[in-house]
């Protein structure tokens, strides 16, 4: 996918501040400190539009990126943030769930696992709430380059066995260092939001 704009739009805390453009959107999940805001840079070939930090949870807001002048890319708070207060989490998982649930523009959520361990039952959680919604998932391990080629493929082998389950459309390896898996998941983005791969 050749990106011509990517750009940051927007922080929503409620429902009633999402923008109104009828564009298609693409959330993003993961726990805390997974590498997903660093990945999706990789994604979008930029270094700092979606903010990285060394302190898990900072994001607690849905963040709005524009890629393309042609759809969104959001990034929803990380979850299973231990320090966080429970009314916090809460009104993490409120405005997360509403939006998931109400949003009829979204065409998928891209749930990141740190590849270096096995997938949590928070992860699991999200996951069968996700195909419970009936909404389009696709797995991407993060911080594949930090594994060898042999505890790569052992750590697949696991990821795959643990959501054998479940509905998916793809599970990617990806490193946001090295790129590995972004041709791969720039395919399955492409298609579910009918652009052209290329």
């Amino acid at each position: 996918m050749k990106i011509t704009d990517a750009r940051f739009v927007t922080s929503v805390a409620t429902l009633n501040q999402l923008p109104r453009e009828s564009y298609p959107q693409i959330a993003f999940a993961g726990r805390s400190n997974v590498g997903k805001s660093s990945s999706i840079n990789a994604l979008l070939n930029r270094r700092k539009l979606a903010q990285t930090s060394s302190t898990p949870g900072k994001t607690r807001l849905l963040n709005f990126f524009l890629v393309n002048q042609r759809y969104f890319f959001v990034d929803l708070p990380g979850y299973g943030y231990a320090k966080a207060s429970k009314t916090l989490q809460q009104s993490w998982l409120d405005l997360i769930e509403s939006y998931l649930k109400e949003n009829k523009y979204l065409r998928g959520v891209v749930q990141f696992i740190d590849l270096r361990h096995r997938i949590t039952p928070l992860d699991l959680d999200l996951l069968e709430w996700l195909n419970h919604q009936g909404l389009a998932v696709i797995l991407v391990g993060t911080k594949a380059d930090k594994l060898s080629g042999n505890g790569l493929a052992v750590q697949l082998g696991f990821l795959r066995q643990d959501v054998a389950a479940f509905s998916v459309e793809a599970v990617i390896p990806f490193s946001a260092h090295t790129g590995r898996g972004k041709n791969e998941l720039w395919q399955v983005l492409s298609a579910l939001l009918r652009e052209p791969a290329e």
